[in-house]
């Protein structure tokens, strides 16, 4: 086949992710789902706008212990009722779901709170800190299988990254033989600071107590990705890091570096500097015919000889070598044969919330669930431990959660 005749109008893709300025829903106006958000930082604001792209959820309620975060959430969404603590927030009777979006470490108590009064529940990425913890918190969600429990990997539902795992699970690129992603910035990842005393709940990241740092914030949305794509069981997590330039007191790495190797051969590498941005985001699974290359909102395949013919259901566009990297960074032997895979380049976070408002109207557990979210949850805690430890750790099967049928 030709690349200049290549293309495939993939039918089904196109009028699953076609949704428009708002995401389709069958609730009417007078039977949405009450959302209350705890924790209205960076993250939690966030999702004041997504929200606004679900018609079938509507926020009604937030909260957060930190003052000023309440009063610039109050000035954005003054028609919400706000709380300054948690619990009062679940005894609302308005609130049928929560999204929890604290720092890392108030996952744990936090969501089994939200259990215990009968919300659902969509938790931000990483799931739960430490491993007894995550265990304690799986098996929670198990005994109320009527309550969904979601986790915030919106790649797991992204209109783009399903397209590309169906390419890989079709054998489009060959079978996978290494994968290679990097979450680069450059920047110190502080922020401001209005007084000195909130300095540990602003820049929580930084701190172990809270945090995991760029393993749990920023390589777990590439890891969550890989083992879905790979399909194989785990053999080990390895990995170092260090604070090597911002010694600024930070306990949390400044760069890190994660290998995790797969019973079936395959070996994924995670980088994250905060030291050099170069190609910043960047997944690259390898086959022996191609390569699928992934940023945030866009994806190519680059085949390894001729282009190849994708499987159905799936828009490639040809032509679109010229997007593949800085100055053509990812040219390959086969110059100009990469194609675009056609998909929303839109944020996938309102698709992700709109698959829990489905979940909630069709009592299902979602594709991102409990499992799923435990098992990346043990992965981040394994290759912080391995850095800190400078070995290697075999990955264990009870780390496999099975959900409940």
């Amino acid at each position: 086949m030709k690349r200049r005749d290549f293309l495939i109008t993939g039918g089904a893709i196109a009028a699953s992710v076609g949704l428009g300025p708002a995401l389709a829903s069958t609730r009417s106006a007078t039977d949405r789902i009450g959302i209350g958000i705890i924790g209205v930082g960076s993250r939690g604001k966030q999702h004041f706008k997504f929200l606004q792209d679900v018609p079938m959820l509507k926020l009604v309620a937030y909260c957060d212990v930190l003052p000023f975060r309440l009063e610039e959430a109050r000035a954005a969404e003054p028609g919400a009722r706000s709380y300054s603590d948690y619990r009062r927030l679940l005894d609302d009777k308005d609130v049928d779901a929560v999204i929890v979006s604290t720092h890392f470490s108030e996952h744990h108590p936090v969501v089994l709170a939200a259990l215990d009064a009968g919300k659902h529940v969509y938790c931000e990425k990483t799931m739960i800190k430490g491993i007894a913890e995550t265990r304690e918190v799986f098996d929670a969600t198990q005994k109320r299988p009527s309550q969904i429990f979601q986790t915030g990997f919106q790649y797991r539902t992204s209109p783009l990254y399903e397209a590309a795992a169906r390419l890989i699970a079709n054998g489009d690129i060959g079978q996978i033989t290494a994968v290679n992603c990097q979450w680069n910035r450059n920047g110190n990842w502080r922020r401001r600071v209005p007084d000195p005393k909130w300095e540990r709940q602003v820049n929580w990241r930084m701190y172990r107590e809270y945090s995991s740092g760029l393993v749990a914030e920023l390589c777990s949305h590439q890891m969550g990705f890989c083992d879905w794509v790979i399909g194989s069981e785990l053999e080990h997590i390895q990995g170092v890091g260090g604070i090597d330039y911002w010694v600024d007191g930070r306990e949390t790495y400044d760069n890190v570096h994660v290998v995790t190797r797969y019973k079936s051969g395959v070996t994924a590498t995670y980088t994250s500097l905060t030291t050099n941005s170069l190609d910043g985001f960047r997944i690259s699974v390898l086959g022996k015919k191609g390569t699928v290359i992934l940023t945030t909102r866009r994806g190519w395949l680059v085949p390894e000889g001729d282009a190849i013919a994708a499987s159905a259901g799936v828009d490639l566009v040809s032509g679109a070598s010229v997007d593949v990297g800085p100055e053509n960074a990812y040219k390959t032997a086969n110059e100009g044969s990469a194609m675009r895979i056609d998909a929303p380049a839109d944020d996938p976070t309102p698709v992700a919330l709109q698959k829990f408002g489905e979940a909630i109207r069709d009592k299902r557990q979602p594709v991102a669930n409990a499992g799923s979210g435990a098992k990346l949850s043990v992965m981040v805690q394994l290759a912080i431990d391995a850095m800190d430890g400078k070995k290697v750790i075999p990955w264990s099967a009870e780390h496999n959660y099975q959900m409940e049928s």
